[in-house]
């Protein structure tokens, strides 16, 4: 539980910094959430691509970084509020947008991650291969 305490405490601290100095220059669309949101999908892509594909990180890892990291820096219920609040506004076009591309770009980089990991996964297994078969050939 310590693990995802701290992960936690540190991805929610950093969604703060991010969010808040961010989250201004658009009024109409909350940036920093966005992002935060949109890379916060990359690294659990990433961390699942290095668990359940390669098993790279132990269980106290991922508690750290997925559970705890993860769950702390990206925020469902501040992505909702936002909505909410656009919609209130009646910036529908900006709501529209907002949900649409975090949906789809949160989507596509939970995708990129864990074709990161299966390209850098291949690309490992083929070194290791050419290290065998150069040593064994003298």
């Amino acid at each position: 539980f310590l693990l995802i305490f701290i992960g936690g405490g540190i991805g929610s601290f950093l969604r703060f910094l991010i969010s808040k100095s961010l989250n201004s220059y658009f009024p109409n669309f909350y940036l920093g959430t966005f992002l935060v949101n949109i890379v916060g999908c990359f690294i659990i892509g990433i961390l699942i691509g290095l668990t359940v594909k390669n098993n790279y990180l132990s269980e106290n890892q991922v508690l750290l970084l997925a559970t705890g990291f993860c769950g702390g820096f990206t925020t469902f219920s501040t992505f909702a509020l936002e909505s909410h609040i656009l919609l209130k506004e009646h910036s529908i076009f900006y709501m529209s947008a907002y949900l649409g591309l975090s949906v789809m770009l949160g989507i596509f980089a939970i995708a990129a991650g864990l074709w990161l990991c299966k390209l850098l996964w291949l690309q490992h297994c083929n070194l290791y291969f050419l290290k065998l078969h150069t040593f064994s050939s003298f």
